[in-house]
């Protein structure tokens, strides 16, 4: 493909300085564009990197002055970029069509219009298919599921019985909607399981990744709310709620009955304990142990999780463990010379 900086600033609404009929023929990262692609810069921090670059344009934000190179300015260069990308690169054109012969549909299944299965893909009894639904090969849906229209769902995916999907979800490789939550009472030594009788909600725009793991409720229902965008290898228990526009990074673990506020933020390897509120618009650090409520719009970190400004606080006081040891060394050793001193019998004085 071959397109113009000027028709390219007319796709994403930018404004051009520098020769609009520069050719652009691929995009790339700043640091690996050679001559012919079109890269973007969206924090102002690597602006050195700009003048660096080999790519014939820069899609940056409104503000940006850099010089030497074409420039597109935009509101949002992440933004702009990712539909310059999806020009170049038009998403997923590998897509299964119609319906593969050696798909299982049940005969109690219900199959909108335009529907896209491919081979050994299992569909149960009374499960609900939405109009434009795409369903890869290997992906197992259970008795009473319903999909709902325009998602996709990647193979080897499980989604299990009675589990509501909106509609425009993207459910990724392995993944697992509606397995039993993690519920077992003691007796007499003997762990009994507990039955989980509830569903998942997945609500609309939600994208899971691969190998994620979304328990069903014990009673009632876990909650996935619209827009939230999870990460691979995340846990979420049973009787979790999740609110909109959530952002769930890779192996982050939520624990049962869990409420998580819209716009929050759990960052990788976060650990958030049962029955606590993480806030609207709060931000949960990488690693973070989360042991009590979370405020909203509050920034926590370390274990157990604090508000941030403390957690480094704390942490540097710990950095500066092995240079206050080798001090309180000293002064151990000073003090106890003076002992030695203090103690040393005295000369007795001869009497004349």
């Amino acid at each position: 493909m071959r397109i113009s900086v000027k028709e390219i600033a007319e796709l994403v609404g930018g404004e051009i300085f520098g020769a609009p009929d520069t050719m652009i023929t691929g995009i790339s990262g700043i640091k690996e564009a050679r001559q012919g692609d079109i890269t973007f810069l969206a924090n102002v921090k690597y602006a050195s990197l700009a003048d660096k670059t080999c790519a014939s344009a820069v899609i940056t934000a409104r503000d940006a002055a850099y010089s030497g190179k074409p420039l597109i300015k935009t509101d949002n260069p992440s933004l702009a970029f990712v539909r310059v990308a999806n020009l170049f690169f038009p998403q997923n054109p590998g897509h299964p069509k119609g319906i593969s012969s050696l798909a299982f549909i049940s005969p109690k299944a219900k199959i909108g219009k335009n529907i896209n299965i491919g081979p050994f893909a299992i569909i149960e009894d009374e499960a609900v298919i939405g109009d434009g639904a795409i369903i890869y090969g290997n992906v197992y849906i259970g008795c009473g599921a319903r999909i709902g229209k325009n998602s996709l769902v990647y193979p080897h995916a499980s989604i299990r019985e009675k589990i509501e999907i909106g509609e425009r979800v993207i459910i990724h490789c392995g993944a697992v909607i509606g397995s039993d939550g993690f519920g077992f009472v003691a007796v007499s030594g003997i762990h009994e399981k507990i039955p989980q009788t509830g569903t998942v909600v997945i609500e609309d725009d939600v994208e899971i990744g691969a190998n994620v793991t979304i328990d069903r409720a014990r009673f009632d229902k876990t909650v996935i709310g619209k827009g939230t965008k999870i990460d691979n290898l995340v846990q979420i228990a049973h009787n979790v709620v999740i609110g909109k526009n959530c952002i769930i990074v890779a192996q982050a673990g939520i624990s049962g009955s869990t409420v998580v506020g819209d716009g929050a933020t759990i960052a990788g390897q976060a650990g958030i304990v049962g029955h606590i509120t993480i806030g609207d618009n709060a931000i949960v650090a990488a690693q973070a142990g989360v042991t009590k409520p979370v405020a909203a719009n509050t920034m926590v970190s370390g274990y157990p999780a604090r508000e941030h400004s403390q957690a480094m606080k704390a942490y540097a006081c710990v950095q500066g463990l092995p240079g206050l040891y080798k001090k309180i060394k000293e002064l151990q050793d000073k003090v106890n010379e003076l002992e030695a001193r203090l103690n040393r019998p005295k000369p007795q004085r001869k009497r004349i």
